[in-house]
């Protein structure tokens, strides 16, 4: 009897593990766009460290094919690297185990072309997923698909955006509980935001979940949503005036995490359309808010609003890493943001209380964050409307304190958040504007100018029990990349102008810096090789938002014609746009 049993404990405490949600831990690989389940982008490989990171040399790369923005980060599974470009697309493995990195199989999606000129913020994609023998990724004309990791095969595709509302699919996907968790761009577009779970499995539609309206669409059920500030029933409702909650915006575009204990899958929400705030009176909820749902039927258990009624396009779809931090001597199961709107959250996890709340950057618009409501001290000066003409100097931009795209790192060793920041700030002028489906819904104009000091960004290490910065490196330009940190206490990111760099974690030391052809906007990884050695990835290929890419950047069109930024003139003298994949590792 007692192997029997044996085996029935064993298969047992099997089960229990799967439905636990959490997935299998191995550091030499990367297996999702956060590192995992909690994104906090730590690696526990520790053979490169500040003592070597100075003998860092580049030992691969390759040319995706591909200009635009190069967002996300590649991913390393069972010693193959998956690398996804922007339009088209196109999914590449590489195997590791041979020398030169040759490819093992190329998967050429059919996309359509239509997407790329609805696409608000460059036609980049923010990465792929690896689950049970699957690269999942969505394709920017509104597709999820699932990919055979070893042969390429496709597996399924679903429709999941439209294209016709100004719905695009550039955001990597989260895959928990064998549910593929995937949302939408298209806020200056005027959609009604979702979010959506499809079946790892057949790709089949399993829930649908909305960001503003009735209770019924929000899956705000009675029994279970219960956020700690706010009260009552059908707030994605009655938060906006008529009918606007069905053109409001509110897409789900950035990155996701989940507490397997908790059984909470974190997300950010965008920006409420249009820009000019006077046509929609109103906190306007779920804009600009995290949401923790239930996985399994996407049940609202609770949500806060970072920037009710906002202003500004202080989208909040930024990382919510997860972390154990002590906060006023008290132990916290937290979950950290930094926001567009300039403010850094350390928040519960379990019931939505903001515990620490302080500026990362230079904010104007509010005062503070009170604790007990959970509301910005608006400065009322710093208000915009059609009817309040052009408002000078708000702090941050609408670039955010923080791009969403710059997903933060945590490191369990230091205790402390890396973040790329920027220091922009903005005149916003506000004018009325009429919603047509699949064409922009903005209504503003909102040139930008240098923050405080003159740098337009930061690299900067955070303590989030305090909320206070810790160290900083400046920058000339605004800092678009991620970031991943080690145990080794290195810390890499990179630049607009085109560098990767590395720093110590704990001082802030810059300890090596490469020149990578193009300025940085995706996120780098580290893994082990199958030598055994630790090596570091990212992509090099500037894009994103369109306001900041200076003209110029283009040398094979001709009618890239545009003024250069006026807050940044001379980033084209040190960047190009190209895709390229580099790899580095220690000699």
């Amino acid at each position: 009897m007692r192997p029997a049993l044996i085996t029935l404990l064993l298969l047992l405490v099997a089960t229990l593990v799967a439905d636990s949600g959490r997935p299998e831990q191995d550091d030499g690989q990367w297996t999702m766009p956060g590192k995992d389940f909690a994104a906090t982008r730590y690696s526990g490989l520790t053979q490169i460290t500040p003592a070597n990171a100075a003998r860092l040399r580049p030992q691969w790369s390759f040319s995706t094919g591909v200009l635009g923005g190069h967002e996300g980060q590649p991913l390393v599974v069972n010693n193959t690297m998956y690398v996804v470009t922007p339009f088209p697309n196109v999914l590449y493995a590489f195997d590791l185990t041979r020398e030169g990195y040759p490819l093992k199989w190329k998967y050429r999606p059919d996309v359509n072309p239509t997407s790329v000129g609805i696409a608000c913020c460059d036609a980049i994609n923010r990465g792929a997923f690896y689950a049970d023998g699957r690269i999942v990724y969505n394709l920017l004309d509104g597709h999820t698909v699932a990919v055979d990791a070893a042969t390429g095969r496709e597996l399924w595709k679903t429709q999941i955006a439209d294209l016709g509302q100004g719905e695009t699919t550039p955001m990597a996907p989260f895959v928990v509980k064998g549910k593929v968790i995937v949302g939408p761009s298209g806020g200056e577009f005027g959609i009604h935001g979702w979010v959506k779970a499809l079946e790892l499995a057949t790709g089949r539609l399993a829930w649908t979940a909305y960001s503003e309206g009735p209770d019924a669409d929000v899956l705000a059920h009675p029994a279970t949503f219960r956020p700690f500030y706010d009260r009552g029933t059908d707030l994605a409702l009655t938060s906006w005036p008529a009918d606007a909650w069905q053109r409001a915006g509110v897409p789900v575009w950035g990155w996701l995490s989940y507490d397997p204990d908790l059984d909470l899958l974190y997300y950010g929400t965008g920006n409420a359309a249009p820009y000019n705030p006077e046509q929609r009176p109103g906190d306007n909820k779920w804009a600009s808010s995290v949401l923790a749902r239930r996985p399994e039927d996407g049940s609202l258990v609770w949500a806060y609003q970072f920037t009710p009624h906002e202003n500004w396009d202080f989208d909040a779809n930024a990382e919510m890493i997860l972390a154990d931090v002590t906060v006023k001597g008290r132990r916290r199961r937290v979950l950290v943001h930094f926001d567009k709107n300039g403010f850094a959250y350390t928040i519960d996890r379990a019931t939505g209380e903001v515990l620490v709340a302080a500026p990362f950057t230079a904010v104007t618009w509010a005062k503070r964050i009170d604790l007990t409501t959970g509301r910005p001290v608006v400065d009322t000066a710093k208000l915009t409307g059609a009817s309040r003409g052009n408002i000078k100097d708000i702090c941050p931009s609408l670039e955010g304190g923080k791009s969403p795209v710059s997903a933060a790192s945590y490191s369990p060793r230091t205790g402390l958040f890396y973040v790329s920041t920027n220091n922009l700030c903005m005149d916003y002028q506000a004018t009325q504007v009429t919603r047509i489906a699949g064409t922009p819904y903005i209504g503003a104009s909102t040139p930008y100018h240098a923050g405080p000091g003159g740098h337009m960004g930061a690299f900067i290490a955070w303590d989030a029990s305090v909320g206070r910065r810790v160290w900083e490196i400046r920058e000339p330009y605004p800092v678009w990349s991620g970031s991943v940190v080690t145990a080794g206490d290195v810390v890499f990111y990179g630049t607009l102008d085109g560098w990767f760099k590395a720093a110590d974690a704990r001082s802030g030391r810059v300890l090596w810096k490469f020149k990578v052809g193009s300025g940085v906007v995706g996120c780098p990884i580290t893994y082990t090789g199958p030598d055994g050695r630790q090596y570091v990835a990212v992509y090099a290929g500037i894009g994103g938002d369109w306001f900041l890419l200076s003209g110029d950047v283009r040398s094979d069109d001709p009618a890239d014609v545009r003024p250069r930024a006026d807050f940044a003139p001379d980033l084209a003298r040190h960047t190009s746009q190209g895709g390229i994949v580099w790899v580095f590792g220690l000699p």
